[in-house]
């Protein structure tokens, strides 16, 4: 079955532990889903926490909504998890979703020149239905980009703008 991965990666000026932790945190990297928008053609998707545990090793997290009026309903977990370093969750059991059958992300945290270094990769499948197929030809890898970048994106503008009203932050930044 034909599968294909994307990547981006973004430099952060904060603290890998951090960088991990926002990213880390579905509130922040979910976010574009839960929020209407033109990629999301006018739709949003609810989010909720299968795990009492939010992060870490086994979390899950069930995604459900409409979007263009097609019922979307996929459940993931994390299935590696390692503090402040990597991270990687896929879709679990039988998901509904438009543009792929199944997904895997994967987070990797590195510092680079006193700057911290968050890539992010997803490895999708596409549809098993032909009329799906065909959409998800014209219109995964654009959603996958968009959403790897929203995500790389969000992270950096909270992380940063938490930055600025902090003198460590500062002192840290100018030293």
């Amino acid at each position: 079955m034909f599968m294909k991965t994307l990547k981006r990666h973004i430099l952060i000026q904060s603290s890998p532990e951090r960088v991990f932790e926002v990213l880390d945190d579905l509130g922040v990297t979910g976010m574009h889903m839960t929020n209407s928008s033109a990629m999301m053609m006018g739709s949003k998707l609810h989010l909720e926490y299968l795990a009492t545990n939010r992060t870490g090793l086994n979390s899950k997290y069930r995604w459900t909504g409409k979007m263009v009026g097609i019922k979307m309903e996929f459940t993931v977990a994390v299935t590696k998890w390692v503090k402040g370093v990597e991270k990687v969750w896929e879709t679990i059991g039988d998901a509904r979703m438009i543009i792929y059958s199944w997904y895997q992300m994967r987070l990797a945290i590195s510092q680079t020149d006193g700057k911290t270094n968050a890539e992010l990769s997803i490895t999708y499948k596409r549809p098993k239905n032909l009329l799906a197929r065909l959409v998800s030809w014209f219109l995964a890898d654009w959603y996958c980009n968009w959403c790897l970048k929203k995500m790389l994106n969000d992270t950096k503008k909270q992380l940063e703008e938490q930055g600025h009203g902090t003198s460590s932050e500062s002192v840290a930044r100018t030293g």
